[in-house]
């Protein structure tokens, strides 16, 4: 099996980056794994030092077959950096691992990623693998949700070729084949708000790009039962994120097991999704409601 290179983004984030690295140099095939690391230019003077911290770290990296570091001179921002350096990588090798500097992997990462791409490659409607999978129960060994992913994933040249950048065009799409709903996971995530919000240059998301042009595809992304990928950016530190949640903590896999299943999107996980999406509401309504209640006692 031919190995897939990893591609790493990080930006001024030391600590994030370093548990990053040192949980994927655990990895069964790091050894035998080429690393990229792109390294993205500070956006203002506040971001220098933590930056120029980041890159003194990521000069020191061992532990993989070899790693190249790609800094950039000027700040192209997470998602523009992201579009470029994969799209660079997997044009050149056809297949690709890609992983943020807020994600820390399982032992197993490695080996389920490049299992899967190796086991699906040649399934036209299969987008990604993901190495994430929320804190859901009863799920099966492996199983596929229409769109793709973006927490710890990986794909080959052809379905990377599917993505389109034009958030507009996408939500054009959208609503004239009438899949918002559906898009949303019937309405219990905001999918289709966030990809609107990117359009109004709110946010930056590439990864809503990525979901929405799988989605519109018909295409899957294939999950494990249990998360190979743990986010640690929810601590407020993040680019996207600005307050500290334990929601998505999940317990990473102690074990690994994989074989091919049906290249079909599995419903009763799309609706254990759903029903999470849903939970995730109610306790945020919850919490809204607890702090109005001591507001008042006060």
């Amino acid at each position: 099996m031919i190995l897939a290179p990893i591609v790493l983004f990080v930006y001024n984030r030391p600590y994030h980056a370093r548990q990053t690295v040192e949980a994927l140099q655990k990895n069964e095939l790091a050894l035998a794994s080429e690393l990229y690391v792109y390294s993205d230019a500070p956006k203002n003077e506040n971001a220098i030092t933590k930056v120029n911290e980041v890159r003194e770290y990521i000069k020191t990296i061992d532990g993989f077959k070899k790693v190249t570091i790609i800094e950039r001179e000027k700040n192209l921002g997470l998602a523009d950096s992201i579009i470029d350096g994969v799209t660079k990588i997997v044009n050149e090798y056809g297949k690709i691992i890609v992983l943020e500097d807020d994600l820390v992997t399982s032992p197993f990462f490695l080996r389920f990623m490049n299992e899967a791409l190796e086991m699906y490659q040649n399934e036209s409607n299969v987008a990604s693998i993901h190495g994430y999978i929320y804190p859901i129960g009863g799920l099966p060994e492996t199983f596929f949700i229409r769109g793709a992913d973006c927490w710890g994933w990986a794909t080959w040249k052809d379905k990377w070729a599917v993505f389109e950048p034009n958030g507009q065009k996408l939500l054009d799409e959208l609503k004239d084949k009438k899949l918002t709903k559906e898009a949303d996971f019937n309405g219990s995530y905001g999918y289709t708000k966030m990809l609107k919000r990117q359009i109004q240059g709110k946010n930056n998301s590439w990864a809503v790009r990525w979901y929405v042009s799988a989605f519109l595809k018909n295409m899957l992304t294939l999950y494990p039962k249990q998360s190979y990928v743990q986010n640690i950016g929810h601590d407020s530190e993040g680019t996207h994120c600005t307050a500290e949640t334990d929601v998505y903590k999940v317990v990473l896999s102690k074990k690994y097991s994989i074989s091919k299943i049906e290249t079909t999107e599995d419903t009763v996980a799309r609706k254990k999704i759903e029903i999470f999406h849903n939970s995730l509401k109610l306790s945020f309504t919850k919490r809204v409601l607890l702090k109005l209640k001591r507001w008042f006692i006060k």
